[in-house]
């Protein structure tokens, strides 16, 4: 049994109220660590630490805030195994799947922002001849940054890394179901030296911990990512409060194949699409649209192709899926199935909990779902499932898909498939979504702009968004 520590003022401590949570290893169901149960007393200690901290961390010098942080990435590099094997353990995740992604993009996010720091400028304004502005950047003080279960680390460094660039000071939260891998960077982080103080990592409950950090008035800026309700819940309580938010939310994303579309390569990645995490990605393809005249073409293969997918053990270098996250999710998952048959839907292929043997039968294993016969606004069709499920519609016109596409609450990112570049101009300018790939998934240059639109989201992570998020903007104008 392995018992995990809160990260505060540069110390690995116990929380102040000597209480633990399970912590569940998904592809077993069985317990397998701790966690701290941790309180609002231990937000407070978190956050006078990071206050104390910020004015030398935010004087420190870029060259010496990057350093700290390539060190970090080195040494996220030098303990990958562990890392995945910890990441795939605590997520149920395959473990492939944790060395090609989570840890490597966990490295990348520290690189990028501890090297965009060094090429950073600002703007000057000469309005005439004797005046000139300047606009003057600063860090804002202590960042809360809450993160999700289903990409673990990779999600934790994508906030906390520019927050620590730019300066800022910062009280983390993973969430209370993948702890491991943060409890770990926190080690990382004593081993690379990183001052006392500058970052600090509570584990707990979301309604105790992360409303905690909400509402802490030391705590001027938020980011988070996760569910929509529960980033309501932290709008309604830091908007009153005019704290600075970034929220990334759900969402139900639409993939649209046109028939023109290079079949093969439309096929494959929607696979990926489709069934990558179990289907536990936010940019997730969960809706599938197929132009009609290649519909059920598409459709027969793309069920081939799922049926051959291996539901497995995450250590397997051969399981595509493993299990999802908890069994929660997982009877949620299924209750949207049900859901799914009672609005008249047809399962293809799937729609069943997967029993393993051994050790791992108890595990929650799903195997990847594919519905049709479904109408575009069915409850199916609307809300986000966030599992090993897809649905599947044709369509006639390039105006009908779109309106089915954007019909949902959600625009955080849709695909389109076709060879014809102004169609692909038109569909992406017409799709309500933050991000657009057209011919690709999952394709991530760390410099563009990252979030969606309606309930997916506020705001921008990525490249100099996440960095101008965290800092302050100042207009100096300076009569010569």
């Amino acid at each position: 049994m392995k018992r995990i520590s809160n990260y505060i003022d540069g110390q690995l401590v116990a929380p102040n109220s000597g209480k633990y949570l399970d912590n569940i290893d998904p592809s077993r169901g069985e317990k397998y660590g701790e966690i701290p149960d941790s309180d609002a007393s231990d937000v407070q200690a978190a956050t006078l630490a990071a206050k104390t901290a910020f004015p030398m961390w935010s004087k420190t010098s870029r060259e010496e805030r990057s350093r700290l942080l390539l060190k970090i990435a080195d040494l996220i590099d030098a303990n990958h195994e562990m890392l995945a094997q910890a990441e795939s353990k605590d997520n149920g995740k395959p473990i492939k799947l944790a060395r090609k992604v989570d840890i490597p993009r966990a490295s990348a996010n520290f690189r990028f922002f501890a090297t965009a720091i060094l090429h950073e400028s600002s703007e000057f304004h000469r309005t005439d001849i004797s005046t000139i502005n300047y606009t003057d950047k600063s860090a804002i003080g202590v960042a809360g940054c809450i993160s999700p279960w289903n990409l673990p680390l990779y999600l934790f460094t994508w906030k906390i890394a520019p927050a620590l660039a730019a300066g800022n000071t910062v009280v983390a939260k993973p969430s209370e179901i993948t702890p491991m891998t943060a409890f770990l960077l926190s080690e990382l982080c004593i081993e690379a030296g990183l001052p006392k103080g500058v970052l600090n990592i509570v584990h707990g409950l979301g309604q105790k911990v992360g409303q905690a950090i909400s509402e802490h008035p030391d705590i001027p800026v938020i980011s988070f990512t996760g569910g929509t309700a529960t980033g309501k819940q932290i709008a309604a309580t830091a908007a009153p409060m005019f704290k600075k938010l970034s929220l990334e939310l759900g969402g139900k994303n639409p993939n649209i194949i046109f028939a023109d579309c290079d079949f093969e390569e439309a096929l494959n990645t929607t696979v990926q699409s489709s069934f990558a995490n179990q289907g536990q990605i936010c940019l997730c393809g969960s809706r599938i649209f197929v132009e009609r005249p290649i519909y059920e073409r598409f459709r027969d293969a793309f069920v081939q192709k799922v049926k051959q997918l291996k539901v497995g053990v995450p250590s397997d270098e051969e399981t595509n899926l493993g299990a999802v996250v908890s069994e929660g999710h997982m009877k949620k998952v299924l209750t949207y199935i049900d859901l799914a048959k009672q609005e008249g839907g047809k399962v293809l292929t799937g729609g069943n909990q997967v029993r393993l043997q051994g050790d791992y039968a108890q595990g929650y294993y799903l195997a990847p779902t594919v519905i049709e016969g479904l109408d575009f606004n069915c409850r199916t069709n609307q809300e986000e499932i966030f599992g090993p499920v897809v649905t599947m519609m044709p369509f006639d016109a390039e105006e009908e898909v779109i309106m089915m596409a954007n019909s949902t609450q959600y625009g955080l990112a849709a695909t389109v498939w076709t060879q014809e570049l102004n169609k692909a101009h038109r569909v992406a300018s017409a799709l309500k979504s933050g991000i657009v790939w057209v011919n690709c998934w999952l394709l991530r240059d760390l410099r563009t702009p990252f979030g969606g639109v309606k309930n997916s989201g506020v705001g921008r992570e990525g490249g100099w968004d996440a960095l101008n998020f965290f800092t302050e903007k100042k207009n100096v104008c300076i009569k010569l």
